[in-house]
C-alpha cells in the first residue's frame, strides 16, 4: 500500500487522531461579537462525544469573532501588529473552549504558539503528542505564531506534526461546492475531490498554501458543516459526512 492509498483509507475510515479547524466566526453564534456560550457548548459537546469513542482530538481555533489581522490591516493598521492582535484573540476563545470542555468533564490543555506561560502552555509538539495519548483535548492557539499566516495554514501544520489521520475543516456550509452555494444556490457540491482540483479551479476551501500542506504530507482534509449538529460524531463514525478532499 503506498501513500495515497494509506491517506484514502485514512480519510475514509474510522480515524485515531483527527485536528478540528474552527474558525472564531463560528463562536458567535446569535450574537454580534464575541461568544455565544450555547454555540461553545454545543462543540464542546460534541468533542466529549467523539472522545469517548477513544477519537484523539486536537483543535486549532481562529479569532475572527475578535480580531482579524488581515482586515485590521487594510484599514491602515501595521500588518504585523494587526496578525499578532489576531493571534491574541485565538488564545481567548481557545481558553473559552476549555473551560467550556471542563465544565462537560473533559480534560483539555491550550498550547500556545505565543508564550504566554500565565494563561497556557507553550505548544511543544511532543507534550501535545503526549496529551492526546493520555486522552486530553489539546486546543492550539495563536496559529503558526508567525504574522502573515492563517489559522488555516496552522491547522495544517499541527496536523502534520502531530501525525493526524484525518483533519477537519468546519465551514457554514456542508462541504466543497464549485461555487459559493449561499450567493449561487445551484452551485454542485463535490463529495469528493483532489487537492489539486481544488488549487486549480480556485475553491476556496482554505488557503493555497494549506492545502499545499496537506496534499505534500497526505493528509486528508474533510470539510462539513458545523451548523448540522451530530456531523462530526458522523464523521469519525465513517459515514460520509460533506466532502473528502485528498491527492486521488
Amino acid at each position: 500500500m503506498d501513500d495515497r492509498d494509506r491517506a484514502a483509507e485514512k480519510g475514509s475510515g474510522r480515524p485515531r487522531r483527527i485536528l478540528l479547524k474552527l474558525s472564531g466566526e463560528a463562536l458567535l453564534g446569535d450574537v454580534e461579537y464575541g461568544i455565544d456560550p450555547v454555540v461553545i457548548r454545543r462543540i464542546a459537546t460534541e468533542i466529549r462525544d467523539v472522545g469517548r469513542l477513544g477519537v484523539q482530538i486536537a483543535v486549532v481555533i481562529g479569532g475572527g469573532n475578535i480580531f482579524r489581522g488581515e482586515g485590521l490591516a487594510r484599514s491602515g493598521m501595521d500588518r504585523v501588529t494587526g496578525d499578532h492582535m489576531g493571534m491574541l484573540g485565538t488564545v481567548i476563545n481557545a481558553l473559552a473552549l476549555q473551560d467550556a470542555l471542563e465544565r462537560l468533564g473533559v480534560y483539555a490543555r491550550v498550547m500556545s504558539a505565543l508564550q504566554i506561560n500565565a494563561v497556557c502552555e507553550d505548544y511543544i509538539r511532543r507534550r501535545a503528542i503526549r496529551h492526546l495519548e493520555k486522552g486530553r483535548v489539546c486546543v492550539f492557539a495563536a496559529g503558526t505564531g508567525n504574522p502573515f499566516f492563517t489559522t488555516d495554514t496552522a491547522a495544517s501544520l499541527r496536523g502534520i506534526e502531530i501525525g493526524a489521520d484525518l483533519l477537519l475543516k468546519a465551514t457554514k456550509v456542508n462541504g466543497v461546492f464549485s461555487a459559493d452555494p449561499l450567493q449561487e444556490p445551484q452551485a454542485e457540491r463535490y463529495a469528493r475531490i483532489s487537492f489539486d482540483r481544488v488549487l486549480t479551479d480556485k475553491l476556496n476551501v482554505m488557503d493555497a498554501t494549506a492545502i499545499v500542506m496537506c496534499r505534500d504530507n497526505n493528509l486528508p482534509l474533510r470539510v462539513f458543516s458545523l451548523d448540522q449538529p451530530g456531523d462530526l460524531l458522523r464523521i469519525v463514525r465513517g459515514e460520509d459526512v460533506g466532502t473528502l478532499v485528498t491527492n486521488d
